[in-house]
Protein backbone atom coordinates (compact mmCIF):
# COMPACT_ATOMS: atom_id res chain seq x y z
CA UNK A 1 0.00 0.00 0.00
CA UNK A 2 1.24 3.47 -1.52
CA UNK A 3 2.61 5.40 2.12
CA UNK A 4 0.83 8.51 0.78
CA UNK A 5 -2.77 9.44 0.73
CA UNK A 6 -2.68 12.63 -0.58
CA UNK A 7 -4.20 14.04 -3.92
CA UNK A 8 -3.90 16.91 -5.51
CA UNK A 9 -6.77 18.97 -5.98
CA UNK A 10 -5.57 20.89 -8.91
CA UNK A 11 -2.98 20.05 -11.98
CA UNK A 12 -0.63 22.58 -13.37
CA UNK A 13 -0.81 22.71 -17.62
CA UNK A 14 2.17 23.80 -19.39
CA UNK A 15 2.74 25.86 -22.46
CA UNK A 16 5.75 25.37 -24.84
CA UNK A 17 8.50 24.65 -22.64
CA UNK A 18 11.60 27.43 -23.62
CA UNK A 19 8.90 30.08 -25.65
CA UNK A 20 7.32 30.89 -22.43
CA UNK A 21 7.69 34.53 -23.48
CA UNK A 22 6.13 33.94 -26.83
CA UNK A 23 3.41 32.70 -25.50
CA UNK A 24 0.98 35.66 -25.71
CA UNK A 25 1.55 35.59 -30.01
CA UNK A 26 0.97 31.76 -30.05
CA UNK A 27 -2.01 32.06 -28.64
CA UNK A 28 -3.21 33.54 -32.00
CA UNK A 29 -2.34 31.17 -34.19
CA UNK A 30 -3.96 28.59 -31.65
CA UNK A 31 -7.29 31.11 -32.04
CA UNK A 32 -7.28 31.46 -35.70
CA UNK A 33 -7.08 27.09 -36.14
CA UNK A 34 -9.88 26.66 -33.27
CA UNK A 35 -12.33 29.36 -35.47
CA UNK A 36 -11.21 27.69 -38.34
CA UNK A 37 -12.89 24.35 -36.97
CA UNK A 38 -15.78 26.20 -35.27
CA UNK A 39 -16.58 27.70 -38.50
CA UNK A 40 -15.89 24.95 -40.98
CA UNK A 41 -17.05 21.98 -38.50
CA UNK A 42 -20.38 23.96 -38.10
CA UNK A 43 -20.85 24.73 -41.82
CA UNK A 44 -20.56 21.13 -42.62
CA UNK A 45 -23.00 20.02 -40.49
CA UNK A 46 -25.17 22.88 -40.96
CA UNK A 47 -25.08 21.85 -45.26
CA UNK A 48 -25.47 18.18 -44.95
CA UNK A 49 -28.72 19.15 -42.36
CA UNK A 50 -30.11 21.36 -44.78
CA UNK A 51 -29.06 19.97 -47.95
CA UNK A 52 -31.47 16.70 -48.85
CA UNK A 53 -29.49 15.71 -51.12
CA UNK A 54 -26.73 15.04 -48.97
CA UNK A 55 -28.92 12.65 -46.85
CA UNK A 56 -27.09 9.60 -47.21
CA UNK A 57 -24.65 7.68 -45.45
CA UNK A 58 -21.31 9.14 -46.67
CA UNK A 59 -22.56 12.49 -45.85
CA UNK A 60 -24.49 11.64 -42.52
CA UNK A 61 -21.18 10.08 -41.20
CA UNK A 62 -19.51 13.12 -42.39
CA UNK A 63 -21.72 15.42 -40.60
CA UNK A 64 -21.17 13.36 -36.96
CA UNK A 65 -17.05 13.33 -37.82
CA UNK A 66 -17.87 17.23 -37.99
CA UNK A 67 -19.77 17.25 -34.50
CA UNK A 68 -17.29 15.26 -32.79
CA UNK A 69 -14.39 17.46 -33.90
CA UNK A 70 -16.87 20.72 -33.09
CA UNK A 71 -17.11 19.10 -29.46
CA UNK A 72 -13.37 17.82 -29.50
CA UNK A 73 -12.09 21.24 -29.99
CA UNK A 74 -14.06 23.08 -27.77
CA UNK A 75 -12.98 20.90 -24.88
CA UNK A 76 -9.85 21.67 -24.92
CA UNK A 77 -9.07 25.46 -26.99
CA UNK A 78 -10.85 27.26 -24.61
CA UNK A 79 -8.60 26.44 -21.94
CA UNK A 80 -5.64 26.10 -23.84
CA UNK A 81 -5.57 30.02 -25.08
CA UNK A 82 -6.58 30.57 -21.37
CA UNK A 83 -3.03 29.20 -20.88
CA UNK A 84 -1.05 30.69 -23.35
CA UNK A 85 -3.03 34.34 -23.38
CA UNK A 86 -3.64 34.79 -19.05
CA UNK A 87 -1.09 32.31 -17.94
CA UNK A 88 -3.85 30.19 -15.85
CA UNK A 89 -2.15 27.06 -15.42
CA UNK A 90 -3.93 25.54 -13.36
CA UNK A 91 -6.77 23.22 -13.70
CA UNK A 92 -9.01 21.19 -11.11
CA UNK A 93 -9.06 17.92 -10.75
CA UNK A 94 -12.20 17.41 -11.53
CA UNK A 95 -12.10 19.53 -14.80
CA UNK A 96 -8.78 17.65 -15.76
CA UNK A 97 -10.66 14.31 -15.32
CA UNK A 98 -13.88 16.13 -17.59
CA UNK A 99 -11.54 16.91 -20.32
CA UNK A 100 -9.14 13.95 -20.16
CA UNK A 101 -12.49 11.46 -20.66
CA UNK A 102 -13.88 13.71 -23.47
CA UNK A 103 -11.03 13.71 -25.16
CA UNK A 104 -10.42 9.51 -24.84
CA UNK A 105 -13.88 9.65 -25.86
CA UNK A 106 -14.54 11.66 -28.59
CA UNK A 107 -11.68 10.45 -30.22
CA UNK A 108 -12.53 6.35 -29.99
CA UNK A 109 -16.21 7.68 -31.00
CA UNK A 110 -14.54 9.67 -34.07
CA UNK A 111 -11.92 6.37 -34.76
CA UNK A 112 -15.21 4.13 -35.05
CA UNK A 113 -16.90 7.29 -37.69
CA UNK A 114 -13.78 6.79 -39.85
CA UNK A 115 -14.43 3.01 -39.85
CA UNK A 116 -17.98 3.43 -40.80
CA UNK A 117 -17.19 5.48 -43.51
CA UNK A 118 -14.88 3.23 -44.71
CA UNK A 119 -17.29 0.29 -44.82
CA UNK A 120 -19.45 2.51 -46.50
CA UNK A 121 -16.90 3.03 -49.25
CA UNK A 122 -16.03 -1.05 -48.89
CA UNK A 123 -20.18 -1.26 -49.77
CA UNK A 124 -20.52 1.02 -52.44
CA UNK A 125 -17.42 -0.11 -54.45
CA UNK A 126 -17.71 -3.42 -53.96
CA UNK A 127 -21.62 -3.98 -53.82
CA UNK A 128 -23.17 -1.05 -55.34
CA UNK A 129 -26.32 -2.89 -56.12
CA UNK A 130 -26.82 -3.56 -52.44
CA UNK A 131 -24.99 -0.16 -50.86
CA UNK A 132 -29.27 1.34 -50.53
CA UNK A 133 -30.31 -2.23 -48.54
CA UNK A 134 -27.10 -2.66 -46.42
CA UNK A 135 -26.97 1.05 -45.05
CA UNK A 136 -29.92 2.88 -45.30
CA UNK A 137 -30.69 5.62 -42.69
CA UNK A 138 -31.72 3.29 -39.81
CA UNK A 139 -28.90 0.90 -40.33
CA UNK A 140 -26.84 4.69 -40.57
CA UNK A 141 -28.41 5.86 -37.19
CA UNK A 142 -27.74 3.12 -35.15
CA UNK A 143 -24.42 2.50 -36.47
CA UNK A 144 -23.73 6.39 -34.92
CA UNK A 145 -25.53 5.34 -31.69
CA UNK A 146 -22.77 2.56 -31.53
CA UNK A 147 -20.36 4.34 -32.22
CA UNK A 148 -21.38 6.84 -29.25
CA UNK A 149 -21.78 4.55 -26.85
CA UNK A 150 -18.60 2.25 -27.97
CA UNK A 151 -16.52 5.49 -27.08
CA UNK A 152 -17.94 6.30 -24.07
CA UNK A 153 -18.10 3.12 -22.60
CA UNK A 154 -14.97 2.10 -23.75
CA UNK A 155 -12.97 5.11 -21.58
CA UNK A 156 -15.40 5.79 -18.45
CA UNK A 157 -13.09 3.62 -16.34
CA UNK A 158 -10.57 5.76 -17.26
CA UNK A 159 -11.09 8.80 -14.54
CA UNK A 160 -11.90 6.40 -11.74
CA UNK A 161 -8.66 4.31 -12.35
CA UNK A 162 -6.87 7.90 -11.88
CA UNK A 163 -9.41 8.71 -8.90
CA UNK A 164 -7.77 5.56 -6.91
CA UNK A 165 -4.38 6.64 -7.43
CA UNK A 166 -2.53 9.25 -4.70
CA UNK A 167 -0.63 12.27 -5.89
CA UNK A 168 2.28 12.90 -3.58
CA UNK A 169 4.98 14.92 -5.63
CA UNK A 170 4.97 16.69 -8.62
CA UNK A 171 1.65 18.19 -10.07
CA UNK A 172 3.12 19.54 -13.82
CA UNK A 173 1.52 17.59 -16.31
CA UNK A 174 3.93 17.53 -19.82
CA UNK A 175 1.09 18.64 -21.94
CA UNK A 176 -1.29 21.90 -22.39
CA UNK A 177 -4.33 19.50 -21.82
CA UNK A 178 -5.14 16.42 -19.43
CA UNK A 179 -4.56 12.94 -20.77
CA UNK A 180 -4.68 9.70 -19.28
CA UNK A 181 -1.10 8.85 -19.70
CA UNK A 182 0.08 11.92 -18.72
CA UNK A 183 -2.00 12.67 -15.39
CA UNK A 184 -1.26 8.69 -14.52
CA UNK A 185 2.79 9.18 -14.60
CA UNK A 186 2.09 11.34 -11.33
CA UNK A 187 0.68 8.98 -9.22
CA UNK A 188 2.75 8.24 -6.43
CA UNK A 189 0.89 4.25 -6.58
CA UNK A 190 0.74 0.99 -8.42
CA UNK A 191 -0.54 2.46 -11.97
CA UNK A 192 -0.66 -1.46 -13.54
CA UNK A 193 -4.37 -1.13 -13.92
CA UNK A 194 -4.32 2.28 -15.47
CA UNK A 195 -1.35 0.77 -17.97
CA UNK A 196 -3.40 -2.72 -18.86
CA UNK A 197 -6.69 -1.47 -19.22
CA UNK A 198 -5.82 1.84 -21.35
CA UNK A 199 -3.61 -0.65 -23.35
CA UNK A 200 -6.57 -2.80 -23.61
CA UNK A 201 -8.98 -0.02 -24.43
CA UNK A 202 -6.34 1.76 -27.11
CA UNK A 203 -6.26 -1.85 -29.08
CA UNK A 204 -9.61 -2.64 -28.82
CA UNK A 205 -10.80 0.66 -30.13
CA UNK A 206 -8.33 1.82 -32.50
CA UNK A 207 -6.37 -0.87 -33.27
CA UNK A 208 -9.56 -2.58 -34.21
CA UNK A 209 -10.70 -0.06 -35.89
CA UNK A 210 -7.20 0.62 -38.06
CA UNK A 211 -7.25 -2.86 -38.89
CA UNK A 212 -10.88 -3.30 -40.59
CA UNK A 213 -10.41 0.13 -42.34
CA UNK A 214 -6.96 -1.32 -43.34
CA UNK A 215 -9.19 -4.47 -44.75
CA UNK A 216 -11.66 -2.34 -46.06
CA UNK A 217 -9.37 -0.07 -48.39
CA UNK A 218 -7.73 -4.02 -49.34
CA UNK A 219 -11.05 -5.10 -50.51
CA UNK A 220 -11.34 -1.55 -52.16
CA UNK A 221 -8.19 -1.49 -54.07
CA UNK A 222 -8.68 -5.65 -55.18
CA UNK A 223 -12.32 -4.47 -57.05
CA UNK A 224 -11.26 -1.21 -58.30
CA UNK A 225 -8.23 -2.79 -60.01
CA UNK A 226 -10.60 -5.34 -61.47
CA UNK A 227 -12.34 -2.68 -63.76
CA UNK A 228 -12.18 -2.59 -67.32
CA UNK A 229 -11.34 0.98 -68.18
CA UNK A 230 -8.53 3.51 -66.71
CA UNK A 231 -11.20 6.02 -66.14
CA UNK A 232 -13.77 3.73 -64.29
CA UNK A 233 -10.80 3.02 -61.82
CA UNK A 234 -9.74 7.03 -61.21
CA UNK A 235 -13.32 7.60 -61.00
CA UNK A 236 -13.86 4.68 -58.18
CA UNK A 237 -10.29 5.73 -56.84
CA UNK A 238 -11.71 9.49 -56.72
CA UNK A 239 -14.26 8.55 -54.09
CA UNK A 240 -11.93 7.33 -51.78
CA UNK A 241 -9.27 10.05 -51.63
CA UNK A 242 -11.20 12.74 -48.91
CA UNK A 243 -11.60 9.47 -46.66
CA UNK A 244 -7.82 8.25 -46.80
CA UNK A 245 -6.62 11.90 -45.81
CA UNK A 246 -8.84 12.04 -43.58
CA UNK A 247 -7.98 8.44 -41.82
CA UNK A 248 -3.88 9.62 -42.55
CA UNK A 249 -4.52 12.86 -40.67
CA UNK A 250 -5.99 10.90 -37.55
CA UNK A 251 -3.76 7.62 -37.19
CA UNK A 252 -0.15 9.71 -38.06
CA UNK A 253 -0.23 11.75 -35.46
CA UNK A 254 -1.45 9.34 -32.87
CA UNK A 255 1.49 7.09 -33.73
CA UNK A 256 4.04 9.86 -33.80
CA UNK A 257 2.61 10.85 -30.28
CA UNK A 258 2.84 6.98 -28.88
CA UNK A 259 6.21 7.17 -30.23
CA UNK A 260 6.90 10.08 -28.45
CA UNK A 261 5.84 8.50 -24.95
CA UNK A 262 7.55 5.61 -25.82
CA UNK A 263 10.64 7.12 -25.99
CA UNK A 264 10.15 9.10 -22.70
CA UNK A 265 12.53 11.47 -21.37
CA UNK A 266 14.95 10.76 -24.37
CA UNK A 267 13.28 13.66 -26.14
CA UNK A 268 12.95 17.46 -25.50
CA UNK A 269 9.73 18.51 -23.20
CA UNK A 270 8.97 20.78 -26.59
CA UNK A 271 8.50 17.84 -28.53
CA UNK A 272 6.03 16.00 -26.31
CA UNK A 273 4.17 19.57 -26.08
CA UNK A 274 4.01 20.04 -29.79
CA UNK A 275 3.32 16.48 -30.64
CA UNK A 276 0.60 16.61 -27.94
CA UNK A 277 -1.36 19.69 -29.50
CA UNK A 278 -0.68 18.02 -33.26
CA UNK A 279 -2.20 15.47 -32.38
CA UNK A 280 -5.47 17.40 -30.77
CA UNK A 281 -6.16 19.91 -33.19
CA UNK A 282 -5.55 18.87 -36.60
CA UNK A 283 -8.13 16.46 -37.37
CA UNK A 284 -10.96 19.21 -36.28
CA UNK A 285 -9.45 22.02 -38.06
CA UNK A 286 -8.24 19.86 -41.43
CA UNK A 287 -11.10 17.79 -41.81
CA UNK A 288 -13.80 19.95 -43.09
CA UNK A 289 -10.98 21.76 -45.21
CA UNK A 290 -10.82 18.38 -47.02
CA UNK A 291 -14.14 17.53 -47.30
CA UNK A 292 -14.83 21.10 -48.46
CA UNK A 293 -12.57 20.60 -51.15
CA UNK A 294 -12.76 17.28 -52.54
CA UNK A 295 -16.69 16.86 -51.84
CA UNK A 296 -18.31 18.35 -54.90
CA UNK A 297 -22.03 18.55 -52.98
CA UNK A 298 -20.78 20.50 -50.21
CA UNK A 299 -18.18 22.71 -52.43
CA UNK A 300 -21.14 23.64 -54.40
CA UNK A 301 -23.20 24.46 -51.62
CA UNK A 302 -20.83 26.20 -49.37
CA UNK A 303 -20.40 28.62 -53.15
CA UNK A 304 -23.55 29.48 -53.12
CA UNK A 305 -23.78 30.44 -49.86
CA UNK A 306 -20.78 32.46 -50.18
CA UNK A 307 -22.44 34.22 -53.17
CA UNK A 308 -25.67 34.85 -51.36
CA UNK A 309 -24.02 36.23 -48.53
CA UNK A 310 -22.07 38.62 -50.40
CA UNK A 311 -25.13 39.61 -52.90
CA UNK A 312 -26.99 40.13 -49.55
CA UNK A 313 -24.34 42.38 -48.79
CA UNK A 314 -24.18 43.91 -51.61
CA UNK A 315 -27.54 44.73 -51.43
CA UNK A 316 -27.73 46.44 -47.94
CA UNK A 317 -24.49 48.67 -49.04
CA UNK A 318 -26.35 49.68 -52.48
CA UNK A 319 -29.47 50.53 -50.48
CA UNK A 320 -27.40 52.92 -48.01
Amino acid sequence: MSPCNFTHTTFVLIGIPGLEEAHFWIGFPLLSMYAVAVFGNCLVVFIVRTEHSLHAPMYLFLCMLAAIDLALSTSTMPKILALFWFDSREITFDACMAQMFFIHALTATESTILLAMAFDRYVAICHPLHHAAVLNNMVTAQISMVAMARGFLFFIPLPLLIKRLAFCHSSVLSHSYCVHQDVMKLAYADTLPNVVYGLTAILLVMGVDALFISLSYFLIIQTVLQLPSKSERAKAFGTCVSHVVVVLAFCVPLIGLSVVHCLGNSLDPIVHVLMGDVCLLLPPVINPIIYGVKTKQIRTRMLAMFKISCYKNFQAVGGK
